[in-house]
């Protein structure tokens, strides 16, 4: 006869579990700027990785195209990005920070980096070093992209 399963013992809960300690507080402070995840994201993409290509910004965020261009609309619409089509292939599309958006990336940096402080205290450099190690490892080879974040 086999052992029962058990839920705490396993390793997808114990991963969701430290995932949602981690967004809900990432959440919390994103919202108290105007921010989802999403458009954290993008504006990190944007702002500090210098991807101005929709499907730079997409392979970046980890995101399908059209969640990513959902995701820019509303930002355009709050003044968060300018968008610009190209001149010669009207399907190509350039995106940028307007002041607006680099004054919301420079607000949530602090409290992001916070965030990741928190769960970074309770482990050494070499065990932090390892975590990293094992979760590249566990997602090698997987479709990582969402529709959601």
């Amino acid at each position: 006869m086999t052992a029962p399963y058990r839920l705490h013992d396993s390793l997808g809960y114990r991963l969701s579990l430290t995932s949602r300690l981690q967004e809900k507080r990432l959440d919390e402070g994103l919202r108290a700027l105007g921010l989802t995840r999403i458009t954290w994201c993008v504006l990190l993409a944007v702002g500090n990785e210098g991807l101005t290509q929709p499907s730079d910004i997409a392979g970046f965020v980890g995101i399908d195209r059209t969640a990513t261009s959902r995701a820019l609309r509303q930002m355009e619409a709050d003044g968060l990005i300018s968008r610009c089509t190209g001149r010669e292939d009207k399907r190509t599309t350039t995106v940028g920070l307007t002041d607006q958006g680099r004054a919301a990336l420079a607000r949530g940096t602090p409290m992001a980096e916070a965030n990741n402080a928190r769960m970074d205290a309770k482990l050494s450099d070499a065990e932090r070093a390892e975590l990293r190690r094992l979760l590249s490892k566990l997602t090698e080879g997987e479709d990582v992209s969402l529709t959601q974040l």
